[in-house]
């Protein structure tokens, strides 16, 4: 696979596990082979995944981060893979409906969860989850990073995030602000906002980031904070103006918007993420072949440039291991935030 080295845990190359100059003894080469045999079972297996169309539950409403990227990955991916992608929308409450959807489902590799990073700040802001990311769910792969993006819509009286913050300030609680659902990434992202800015706004919740682009789009609402990949499109149309996005650098995809940190609120950072997870319980082979797929998936050219184009990056985890971790830490970030914010779990 090009542009891709794979190393064992500890750095070394399979060839280096062990010397060629090491005989064993006669009781451990039929222990090795019986071995091999198992292994050779265990791949026969895996290379039948997958024989019918895989689905691919997003938990997000077309129009959405999760949906776009989902989109952008799923033509690659089902080439990969010789089998069709199926996406299935289920949007709502942060993404709990399809999480929960896709943790009923039989662990055989044929159902997917888009992961996004709305189900870990859900997770910060719920009392009593229907479901737990890191217990219900295998990890495959992270896939994309993003930062997110204040806009408002063209009439909003505010060039840049100081006039946002001088209304903010000159109307307090009275402006409006689109987001996704509650304990979304981009409520919380909002949220960490208002509490770093000490302003007060009206955080109106949707449920998922293309309704309230929509929403924003219509006039009926005059502050959006959402995905970067969702609302770029509309940004560079003139349908939306931007007044920052959430990352400590630029995106490349568009240099010109500054970050809300140098804009205005010194250290503010809020990264949007998606990646691929399935049921609990699916077996190994199957998920490190899905982990395989993504990465080659992610090395097209063309798939890059369209991530990039949108403001997102291409990130896949060096392991199904490592996207657990990266979730756990990003947990550990979110549940900090949502105490130091003072906001009260529901």
């Amino acid at each position: 696979m090009a542009g891709v080295r794979i190393l064992h845990e500890n750095g070394a190359h399979p060839a280096q596990v062990q010397s060629t100059h090491d005989k064993p003894p006669g009781n451990v080469v039929r222990i090795l082979i019986a071995l091999a045999l198992v292994s050779c079972v265990t791949f026969a297996a895996a290379a039948a995944y997958p024989d019918r169309p895989v689905r691919l539950l997003v938990p997000s409403p077309p129009g959405g981060g999760a949906d776009t990227v989902a989109r952008i990955l799923a033509p690659k991916l089902s080439e990969v893979l010789g089998q069709q992608i199926v996406i299935d929308n289920r949007g709502g409450a942060g993404g709990t409906i399809g999480a929960v959807t896709a943790a009923h489902a039989p662990a055989d590799g044929y159902t997917l969860l888009a992961a996004i990073a709305s189900q870990v700040t859900d997770a910060a802001m719920t009392k009593n989850m229907p479901y737990d990311l890191q217990q219900d769910f295998t990890p495959i792969a992270l896939t994309v990073t993003l930062p997110n993006v204040l806009a408002s819509h063209p009439s909003l009286a505010a060039q840049t995030l100081a006039d946002v913050i001088a209304l903010a300030r000159a109307r307090p609680g009275q402006l409006q602000v689109a987001s996704g659902s509650y304990g979304g990434s981009s409520h919380l992202a909002m949220e960490y906002f208002l509490s770093m800015s000490g302003l007060r706004m009206i955080n109106v919740q949707y449920r998922g980031v293309g309704p309230a682009l929509v929403d924003v789009i219509a006039g009926h609402v005059p502050l959006l904070m959402g995905s970067a990949l969702s609302a770029l499109p509309h940004i560079r149309s003139g349908r939306l103006r931007a007044y920052g996005v959430s990352g400590l650098q630029r995106t490349s995809a568009a240099p010109e918007i500054p970050t809300i940190a140098e804009a205005g609120v010194p250290g503010y950072e809020a990264y949007n993420w998606s990646g691929l997870v399935a049921p609990a319980g699916t077996p190994r082979a199957i998920v490190m072949q899905l982990h395989a797929a993504v990465l080659v998936a992610l090395q097209d050219p063309l798939v890059r440039k369209r991530f990039t184009d949108n403001g997102a990056d291409a990130t896949p985890s060096a392991s199904p291991q490592a996207f657990a971790a990266f979730q756990k830490n990003e947990m550990a970030k979110w549940t900090k935030v949502v105490r130091e914010a003072r906001i009260v779990p529901q």
